[in-house]
């Protein structure tokens, strides 16, 4: 599916300021964790009263990781089991946030991708004990074409590391730390047994301070979030140009560097990985911090895209087989641009025109809505789908496609 057409009807959004930080130090390990530099000014940007940003920052005078419009699935590794059962969620004490740090900080490293650019910061998640890292793809995307990736653990310690693959629909990406092992990798939860108000806690490198705790709750599910820019998205634009995910709202703090970092449970178990804030832009120096508006990636849709960068070094997404917009200001609703013909919504019977309420249980509010709700189902999988055509509201069943 292809972006909303016309004015969004959230607000506009800009790309993500450069946090105050160097580049961690090569060559030998240090002792300690790497020192840091003054801030830099950070670019002016057009700002709206609301924002959302990629929560990763740069290092450099580069360019920034992307724009974020719109607020609204690595074979198994042999040390890391796959997702639990759904609805796995298991007591633990409410509010022992140091027990949590004390399981999952060893599994989180800072990550520094330096290109022709500048530099980007941002956090990863150890997924096996000889160095595969899960984050971002914002966070490694400086390291393209002649770039490096330096990664520096817990402890201090450092390693060059290479890109395994990437996927800039999802926004995740799989990284090698080269010649390390006997890492202790990350225990995966379950995203999906999340409940509003549930407690959390998110770690990483915000500001380029490592190891950085934070906790607070999870404020909403399924919150449609974009996290690639809009150019080239045009009404016939592919469905794999719109990077708009399912994401969990958390209050806990996230900053730019938090990106690709884990949001845990109270049982120290990734159910998230930290991508995107929102900030007010107000500032005049463009800076985003946290305002209590937090985005992350549920890791139910981020593993499974995380195995398939593994084996292939690609992935696939569900695809619906049309092109979307927002119905008028106000009104809920993804109306179809545009049905690709022999595609699964044709073959369901859709029309150019229809507009879709339902997609399965989830109630569609927006053209974002739609995209992050086909996304949210494995390619194959047949989904019911709510629509309004004439004045009348008709149900069909899609059998989605692959976008592969």
């Amino acid at each position: 599916m292809s972006p909303p057409q016309g004015p969004a009807q959230g607000p506009p959004f800009h790309e993500a300021p450069p946090p105050p930080f160097g580049t961690p130090p090569q060559g030998a390990p240090p002792t300690g964790p790497p020192p840091y530099g003054p801030a830099r000014r950070p670019r002016r940007r057009t700002a709206a009263f609301v924002a959302v940003v990629l929560a990763a920052g740069l290092i450099g005078g580069g360019a920034g990781a992307g724009t974020v419009a719109g607020l609204g699935a690595l074979r198994s590794p042999a040390t890391v089991s796959g997702l639990p059962a759904a609805n796995d969620k298991a007591d633990a004490p409410s509010g022992d946030v140091s027990g949590v740090a004390d399981r999952v900080l060893p599994s989180v490293v800072s990550i520094t991708a330096e290109g022709r650019t500048g530099a980007a910061g941002g956090s990863g998640i150890i997924v096996s004990s000889d160095g595969r890292i899960l984050t971002n793809n914002h966070v490694v995307a400086d390291a393209g074409q002649g770039g490096t990736l330096t990664v520096t653990f817990q402890d201090g310690r450092t390693a060059q590391a290479r890109v395994i693959g990437t996927d800039a629909s999802s926004d995740l990406a799989v990284i090698q730390a080269e010649n390390v092992s006997g890492l202790t990798a990350a225990t995966l939860g379950d995203s999906t047994s999340l409940d509003v108000g549930d407690p959390v806690v998110a770690i990483g490198s915000p500001l380029g301070l490592s190891g950085t705790v934070t906790s607070g709750i999870v404020s909403a599910l399924d919150r449609p979030v974009r996290t690639t820019g809009a150019e080239g998205n045009g009404p016939g634009g592919a469905e794999q140009d719109s990077a708009v995910l399912d994401a969990i709202q958390t209050d806990a703090a996230v900053n730019p560097g938090n990106s690709g970092g884990p949001l845990v449970d109270m049982n120290g178990r990734v159910v998230g990985i930290n991508s995107a804030i929102a900030g007010t832009g107000g500032s005049s120096s463009g800076q985003s911090g946290n305002i209590g508006l937090g985005f992350a990636i549920p890791i139910s849709e981020a593993w499974p895209i995380a195995k398939q960068l593994i084996d292939d070094g690609t992935a696939q997404h569900a695809l619906l087989g049309v092109q979307v917009s927002d119905v008028s200001q106000g009104t809920a609703g993804a109306r179809l641009a545009g049905v690709t013909s022999g595609g699964p919504a044709a073959k369901a019977g859709l029309r150019e025109g229809d507009v879709v309420t339902k997609l399965g249980d989830r109630r569609i509010d927006s053209a974002d809505a739609l995209v992050a709700a086909t996304r949210s189902h494995d390619p194959g999988e047949k989904v019911g789908v709510t629509y309004e055509r004439g004045g009348s509201s008709h149900t069909a069943t899609v059998t989605l496609g692959s976008d592969g």
